[in-house]
This record gives structure tokens, sequence and C-alpha cells, in this order.
């Protein structure tokens, strides 16, 4: 009787904890991130934020540098770059990291908008761009009237890149961990969301420099590595373990599609089989970090997120407890 008031009382402890743990640092529990940024309908950045959903999420996309032009900023009718609309995110992104989310600016994307083509030239060309990075968006010198998004400090970068060459991201990642270190009062992340199939895509050098905190793998639009309804999950497990055997990063999420929608070439898991067949296999292991979802308007519309957040955030060694 005292044995199951006990796991009564543990259990109790871990659901009343779960919206802590939703937003603790890097490094601590699992988490989920979210892609905001594409689709006006999705709603406010602080919203996102005050649901609890969320302990990452990352602004999407930066989608013009490189090559010795001036950045561009590309969110999808949020904002505007050109006519300095988009400052009013600056106290949104203050309220989010005020509620524990890290807020990262993701770089690259999968189609180029009106703002022009993304690409490194050299690694000197890197090492500009992350200097245009750190002072526009992170802990640079810029004035505010010359940052995007006011005198909000972001909490890192995501590589999202998707298209054009590969080079020179080794080099990016680099001289913006070196950037990151040198300024030392705040700590900053490194992302990155490469392709699921094995051994990778545009991101792989970059992402075989061991400099990435958090590594959220697409297994959507892959149909050689995601989940079908056919094969299960069978390829994505595959694919996951080689990743998560040879990985140098802290952190391995899952990527997923927030719904049938948000991935047309496949990929949707509904959540329940995501709970009951591939989580347990993830969670045992000591590098999860969570689940990424693409994106912040699909999930408004799903509910996906809340309907896996229990499993990813609270780990199965503690159930494993309650049910012997």
């Amino acid at each position: 009787m005292a044995l199951n008031q006990a796991k009564l009382l543990l259990l109790a402890c871990l659901i009343l904890s779960t919206a802590l743990i939703r937003t603790s640092e890097a490094g601590g529990e699992a988490g989920i991130a979210i892609y905001w940024g594409k689709n006006v309908d999705e709603g406010s950045l602080a919203e996102a934020c005050n649901t609890g959903l969320y302990s990452y999420i990352s602004i999407a996309f930066l989608n013009q540098f490189g090559g010795g032009v001036d950045l561009g900023l590309d969110i999808a009718g949020h904002c505007d770059q050109a006519s300095n609309t988009c400052t009013k995110f600056g106290a949104q992104i203050k309220t989010c990291q005020s509620l524990g989310v890290k807020v990262l600016l993701s770089i690259g994307g999968g189609f180029v908008g009106p703002l022009g083509l993304y690409s490194l030239a050299s690694p000197e060309d890197a090492k500009r761009v992350a200097h245009q990075i750190w002072n526009s968006y992170l802990g640079g010198s810029n004035s505010s009237a010359t940052r995007p998004f006011g005198d909000a400090v972001l909490d890192g970068i995501d590589f999202g890149i998707e298209m054009g060459s590969p080079l020179y991201y080794d080099n990016l990642a680099a001289y913006l961990k070196e950037l990151y270190n040198q300024q030392g009062t705040k700590s900053y992340y490194l992302s990155a969301a490469p392709q699921c199939s094995y051994p990778g895509d545009h991101l792989g050098p970059a992402i075989d420099t061991g400099l990435f905190d958090f590594v959220w793998f697409q297994f959507f639009n892959n149909p050689q590595c995601q989940y079908t309804t056919e094969s299960g999950a069978e390829l994505l497990l595959s694919s996951w373990n080689l990743w998560a055997s040879s990985l140098k990063a802290e952190k391995l999420f899952l990527g997923l599609p927030a719904s049938f929608d948000a991935a047309p070439l496949g990929g949707y898991i509904p959540p329940d089989v995501l709970n009951d067949q591939i989580l347990p296999v993830l969670n045992a292991a000591s590098n999860f970090g969570g689940v990424m979802l693409w994106s912040r308007y699909y999930d408004l519309l799903s509910n996906y997120s809340s309907q896996i957040g229990d499993l990813v955030y609270l780990n199965y060694p503690l159930f494993s407890i309650l049910s012997s």
C-alpha cells in the first residue's frame, strides 16, 4: 500500500514538473523545438511561447547572405525588414526568453524568396557572414537601429541549409562559435536541421565539426528514411541509429511534420504511433533531445505538440518504475 502511494506521489510530481521541464536549459531534459515565421496565420511569436509547449523556437528564415550581400530576412508577411517593421518582435523575443524558451534564427531554407540566393564563397566570406549575423542578431555591437529585431539578443543560430553548395558552412559554424566564446556572459547555441538520410547532405561537413549543440533531423519529405504506414518505423529507426552512433552533438532531435499537410512527400506520424512505437525507443538514449516540428502554423491547426508533449518531456526510466 505504501509503495503504491509512493508511486502515485512520484507520478504527481512528474506531472507537475512537466511545465518546468519544457523550458529547461540546453543539455537538460527533452523538449519540443518548432519553426515559426513561414505563415502569417500562425499567430505571433509571443503567442507561440505563451502556450508553454515549446522549449526552442527557430525564426525562419534568414535566406539572403554570403557573396558580399547584406543579410536578408524573410518571415512571410509578419514584417518587412526594409521598412524596419520587424523591430516589433524584439519585445516578443524577450517575452519568450523570460519564459525560458530559447529563440534562434534559422539561416537558409528550402526555397528562395524575393531576396535572392544564399551561399558562401570562401572561408573569408564565411567569417564575414558570421560577423554580420553576430552584429545584427546576437551579441554584437551594432546599434539597435541597424538590428532587424531591435535590441533583442537571440540565443543562437540554426543551420537550415537545403540548397546550393555545402561548402564553408563548417567555417561559418567555427567562426560563430568563436564569437560565442569570446563574449562569455551569455550562452549561445548552434543547431542544424539536416535531412535524415545518412551520411548527410548540405550540412554533413558542418555537423562533423562537433560544434553543434542540437541537431534536429528532418524525418519527412525523405522517403528513404522516414516513417510510412506500409513499412512502419523500420526505416526511421535504422537511420536514427546510424546518426546516434556516429554524430558528435550534444542532443539529437526527431524532426517531424506537425500535420499530414505539412509534408507533401510524406513522413507524418500519427501521435498515437509516435507515442507507442517510436518515442519509447528514442527516449531511452542519453543523447535524445526531443522532437522538432515543422511548423507552428501546422501545429496550431493540429495540436500535434500537445498530443506528444508528455512523452517527449518525461523520461521512460521513471515511468518504468511506476509500472513495475
